[in-house]
C-alpha cells in the first residue's frame, strides 16, 4: 500500500490511520515523503506499527513518489492511496478476495466524495464502469487512484507510472492497462475522497488538456493496438488537439497551437 506525500501533514494521518486499521491485516504500507518541508516525519513517528515504513526523497512530484514506493515494496498486490483521502476498514479485504474469486489483475471500488466538507454527488459521467473501456477511459480518467488495486504481474507488464508528466500520470498508465486488461469493479464506497483544498493538483496545473495529450501520444507510440484500438486513441487525439489549440489560438498563443498540433501530426495524417 503506497502513500505519496508532500506538505499534507494535517491529513496524511488520517489516511495512513484508514490503512492500518483494515481488516485485511496482512499489509505492508510504504509511505512516501516527497520533499515536504512541514511536520510530515513528526505525523509519521507518532504511528508504532511495523508494517508502517516511511522513506523520503527530494521532491519529485507524485509519480516518482509512487514508483519509489511501489519498487521497495513486496506484496502480490499493489493499492494506492492519496495523502488527503481515507479508506473504509473492509476496502482491502474486498478487494483482495474480488481479485483472488474473478482472477482479474485489476479492480477499484465505488467512492464517497466531499468537496469543503460536504459531501456532493459525482455526475453521471464519472460513474465507474467494469470490464474493458478504452473508448471512455480516452474520454475521462474514470480509476480513480484511491480506489484501485492491481497486481504485481500487471505493474511488471505496463508500470511505472511516467515521471515526466506533472499531471495527469494516472490517465497515462490507465489507458496502457484499458488497452490489456478487462477492470473490475467492487460497487461498494469503500473510499473517501476529499477535494476543494487549495493544494490539490488538479487545481494548480494549467492545461490539464495538454498531458492528456502526451498521454495519448505516448499511448500511440509505446503500445501495440488493435486496429479498432488506434482508430479509438486517434479520433481523442484529433479531438483534444483541435480544442487545446483552439483554447491557444483565443490567448493568443499561436507558436503553442502550432506546437501540439506537429507532435499530433504523425498520427493524424
Amino acid at each position: 500500500m503506497i502513500i505519496p506525500a508532500h506538505n499534507r501533514a494535517g491529513v496524511l494521518g488520517r489516511a495512513v490511520a484508514s490503512v492500518l486499521a483494515q481488516t485485511w491485516a496482512d499489509l505492508e504500507l510504504i509511505v512516501v515523503d516527497d520533499g515536504s518541508t512541514d511536520h510530515t516525519a513528526q505525523v509519521l513517528a507518532g504511528f508504532d506499527d511495523p508494517r508502517l515504513t516511511g522513506m523520503r526523497q527530494e521532491n519529485k512530484g507524485v509519480s516518482s513518489a509512487r514508483n519509489l514506493g511501489i519498487a521497495a515494496s513486496r506484496g502480490r498486490y499493489i493499492a494506492l492511496l492519496d495523502s488527503d483521502d481515507y479508506w473504509l476498514p473492509e476496502k482491502l479485504e474486498r478487494q483482495v478476495r474480488f481479485l483472488a474469486e474473478s482472477g482479474l489483475q485489476i479492480c477499484q471500488t465505488d467512492e464517497t466524495w466531499i468537496r469543503d466538507g460536504v459531501r456532493v454527488n459525482p455526475r453521471f459521467k464519472h460513474a465507474k464502469p467494469a470490464g474493458w473501456f478504452l473508448e471512455k477511459s480516452l474520454e475521462l480518467c474514470l480509476i480513480s487512484p484511491s480506489c484501485v488495486m492491481f497486481s504485481r504481474n500487471l505493474w511488471d507488464e505496463l508500470g511505472p507510472f511516467d515521471e515526466r508528466l506533472p499531471a495527469c500520470e494516472d490517465y497515462s498508465l490507465w489507458l496502457r492497462v484499458a488497452v490489456r486488461h478487462a477492470v473490475g469493479l467492487v460497487p461498494e464506497a469503500l473510499v473517501v475522497k476529499t477535494g476543494g483544498h487549495a493544494d490539490q493538483l488538479s487545481r494548480r496545473i494549467i492545461g490539464l488538456d495538454l498531458y492528456r495529450v502526451y498521454a495519448v501520444v505516448d499511448l500511440l507510440r509505446s503500445m501495440d493496438l488493435t486496429a479498432e484500438q488506434r482508430a479509438l486513441a486517434v479520433a481523442s487525439l484529433g479531438e483534444r488537439v483541435r480544442l487545446y489549440a483552439q483554447g491557444c489560438i483565443k490567448r493568443g498563443k499561436d507558436e503553442e497551437a502550432m506546437r501540439v498540433r506537429a507532435l499530433a501530426e504523425p498520427f493524424l495524417g
